[in-house]
């Protein structure tokens, strides 16, 4: 059996945040309907790269990463009737997922207290830019203006340059890790109890733990940190170092002055590494521009990988900064498997990610890659609600329920997948 068997989502996510979150219930083996529309299609599905660099709503790589094994419900949510729709959904399924700005559920008659109404035990998991209530709430924005609210561009980039944000939309990436044990737990409580809860996630609070140091030195001490770029204050040397090649670069780290001496004997302990201004963390970090310069034009002379591998063997932290081929084609990742190749009918072959976990028992499972706007429209309603295609064929005319054009002649039928994984893999 699988770990999430039998559980049931009714599906409001979009963007990132919440279909990488159920993305990862519908991998080990929750049956997952996601709700869109054609006329208010995700965000994501005009979001690069696109196959051939021709952008269409079935061709981006970054929907298809994560929303494979979903299925996909088209559902014109400003049509009225669209509502009895959600209703029956609401009664078949055990929670119910959305990330609009707050107040736009409870509007269309689906707020908590709503959902309760049509089964009490329901679950129901938000997570919104600063959560539900407060003078802000109803701040509608991405992940990059969380960044900024977090206080990480402040602290982000050069220390003579402009603030930066941190790659993408950062709280994005990491609220899925907070989200989906949340979810685990409102559900053993369900499952001893008998009752549901609402789950309400800020992206900004969840995105504060990541600089929890630097605010307690804020409050503690008063101090406000400066933009150091890739400069950390326990260890010298600390960056990204040149290498042969075309924007090649390896990682070095020294955080004693153990890792220090290792290093200077691979560089074969030149005359200007002994002198007194380098004998000590406080003496390099005094002199850190210095030290810089004469490490990077050591590392030039080296090939990333190798010097990586030299360094690390010498008990030197190290590693190759990767592009993104070379991240893909990772022997450990690909030994656990990490990467799952999947063929869409318009996207063709693509990568999708795993999560990062591996039970013992349940090594999760792509079934499907992610689908076109209402390619499972019939299925689940016929399946999962019991409607009969008339009633169907109907709602499919008033423009209530939305159909997948591009395979029409079967639109209740996932598409045809084949997967396979960039290594072996294990359980």
């Amino acid at each position: 059996m699988r770990a999430l068997e039998g559980l049931k989502v009714l599906d409001f996510f979009w963007v990132a945040v919440g279909p990488m979150t159920t993305g990862c219930l519908a991998e080990y083996g929750a049956t997952v309907v996601r709700v869109e529309s054609r006329r208010r299609p995700d965000p994501l599905r005009n979001a690069p790269p696109f196959r051939d660099r021709r952008q269409g709503p079935n061709r981006s790589g970054y929907y298809a990463s994560y929303n494979a094994n979903k299925f996909a419900l088209g559902l014109n949510m400003a049509h009225p009737k669209a509502l009895d729709v959600v209703r029956r959904l609401v009664s078949w399924a055990d929670v119910v997922t959305e990330n609009f700005t707050p107040g736009t559920m409870s509007r269309w008659g689906l707020g908590y207290e709503d959902l309760c109404r049509i089964k009490p035990d329901i679950i129901m998991l938000s997570t919104s830019m600063l959560g539900h209530g407060g003078p802000l709430s109803k701040q509608p924005g991405f992940g990059p203006v969380l960044s900024s609210l977090s206080g990480m561009t402040g602290v982000t980039g050069w220390p003579d340059r402009t603030p930066t944000n941190p790659y993408g939309a950062y709280t994005d990436f990491i609220v899925p890790r907070f989200a989906v044990p949340a979810l685990i737990a409102a559900l053993d409580y369900r499952r001893r109890t008998g009752r549901g809860q609402h789950l309400d996630i800020s992206q900004l609070e969840a995105a504060l733990h990541f600089i929890a140091p630097l605010l307690l030195d804020s409050a503690n001490n008063g101090r406000e940190p400066a933009r150091a770029g890739n400069r950390d204050p326990a260890a010298a040397p600390h960056g990204a170092f040149p290498c042969q090649g075309q924007d090649r670069w390896c990682a070095i780290a020294c955080t004693s002055d153990a890792e220090w001496q290792a290093l200077c004997r691979v560089m074969g302990a030149p005359s200007w590494t002994r002198d007194e201004r380098f004998a000590t963390l406080l003496a390099r970090k005094a002199h850190e521009d210095e030290l810089e310069q004469r490490v990077g034009e050591w590392t030039r002379g080296w090939d990333a990988r190798a010097l990586m591998h030299a360094l690390q063997q010498a008990g030197v932290p190290a590693g190759v900064v990767q592009v993104n081929r070379e991240v893909v084609e990772d022997p450990q990742l690909a030994h656990r498997g990490h990467f799952i190749f999947m063929e869409h009918p318009e996207l063709g072959r693509h990568a999708v990610q795993r999560s990062e976990f591996r039970l013992s028992r349940d090594p999760g499972e792509h079934r499907w890659p992610a689908p076109n706007v209402g390619h499972h429209t019939v299925q689940v309603c016929e399946e999962f609600l019991g409607m009969s295609r008339d009633e169907i064929d109907a709602l499919v005319t008033e423009d209530v329920l939305e159909v997948d054009r591009a395979d029409e002649s079967s639109p209740g039928k996932p598409p045809r997948a084949t997967s396979e994984r960039s290594g072996g893999g294990d359980s």
